[in-house]
């Protein structure tokens, strides 16, 4: 079971590069967004593209950041060897008191713990790809409709 954590450990922590890139795509659109500000032309279209954009980058930051909980939390139960069952007892208990998991979900297997998270990354990934294709079709929508002028 160790070496499934450490995998699926890994896994999520290529979760960081994905909001790295998330991020950089959010930048863009808080640049085009304030852009009318220093004098290029805007427009509620422009205004549109933008908050869809950060909208979605919102809600990719939240996936990614239950991913890098979760990868750490499973890299350090894929250190624990013998003692994985009190470790996860332990986890369950802490994660109950802080509100963070439904006491009926404490006792779930691992290879149900690790299709949840998984599962989360595969969020996290839906919503980079929403946001990349927000951001191809504005570029298509700028080269098909240039602005007059």
């Amino acid at each position: 079971m160790q070496a499934d954590l450490q995998l699926v450990a890994a896994l999520l922590r290529r979760g960081r590069s994905l909001d790295h890139f998330s991020t950089a795509l959010s930048l863009v659109a808080v640049v085009l967004g304030l852009s009318p500000l220093l004098g290029a032309p805007g427009g509620l279209g422009l205004g549109l593209f933008c908050a869809a954009l950060l909208l979605v980058g919102l809600a990719e930051k939240y996936w990614a950041l239950r991913v890098a909980m979760d990868a750490e939390l499973f890299q350090q139960l894929a250190c624990a060897g013998e003692q994985l069952d009190a470790h996860t007892q332990a986890l369950d208990q802490a994660l109950q008191r802080l509100g963070l998991q439904p006491a009926e979900q404490a006792g779930r297997s691992w290879n149900l713990r690790c299709q949840g998270a998984l599962g989360l990354l595969r969020r996290q990934v839906l919503c980079l790809l929403f946001q990349t294709v927000l951001v191809l079709s504005g570029i298509v929508f700028i080269h098909a409709f240039p602005p007059p002028g």
